[in-house]
């Protein structure tokens, strides 16, 4: 159920994440729009709406609602745009590629947690293509894509992934060991070129190759 309190919960986080710099009036829309406490467990029902990430099992975490805004500004989606999730986690950013009108396909490669995510995202009218398996290798059978997002901090680039990205296209990707990564956003110039940005330290759960 989607109550009054919560809606007002997200607004209230909403204007938090703006006075933190997120300018882009659609994120913020689609931040507003989702019921983030229908991705967590019931124990965390009472934080959800806190600019925080919490544990939603087999290791994992649902993103800092900052950090998903701050990832999901850098892809600046067009409705239309063809985007792979690298780490569907709990479907929550995933929603918020499909509220920005993305056409998304996402790999997981937690089977529990894929299963539990299919399921919901299906119950909450979300459209999102999800498949199980090992991220670095991507999804060439649907490359290109427009954009690319990895939700989990990798310790390089996959080459199969800049390899997916179309000319012109976007991956935003947090690049480290443990502990801190730097967010990186690359720009595909030609099919060897990358223009490439930095945009500072994140936390990120790690990105693991293989399925579990």
């Amino acid at each position: 159920m989607d109550t009054f309190k919560h809606k007002g919960l997200r607004k209230k986080l909403v204007e938090e994440i703006r006075s933190k710099g997120i300018t882009s009036e659609a994120v913020l829309d689609a931040i507003n729009e989702i019921p983030r406490h229908q991705f967590l467990d019931g124990a965390f029902l009472n934080f959800a709406y806190e600019d925080k990430a919490f544990p939603i099992g087999e290791g994992q975490t649902i993103s800092q609602p900052y950090t998903v805004a701050f990832q999901s500004s850098l892809l600046n989606i067009k409705r239309g745009d063809k985007v792979l999730e690298i780490g569907t986690g709990s479907g929550y950013q995933t929603m918020v590629l499909f509220k920005l009108g993305a056409k998304v396909f996402s790999i997981e490669r937690q089977k529990a947690l894929f299963d539990k995510t299919k399921k919901l995202l299906v119950s909450m009218n979300c459209t999102a293509k999800c498949f199980y398996g090992d991220g670095y290798l991507g999804l060439p059978a649907f490359a290109p894509f427009d954009k690319i997002l990895v939700t989990a901090g990798a310790p390089y680039i996959p080459d199969d992934l800049k390899n997916q990205l179309k000319i012109g296209g976007t991956l935003v990707v947090p690049v480290g060991g443990d502990g801190t990564q730097k967010m990186y956003e690359l720009r595909k110039i030609s099919e060897t070129e990358f223009e490439e940005i930095e945009h500072g330290d994140f936390k990120f759960v790690p990105f693991l190759k293989e399925k579990a």
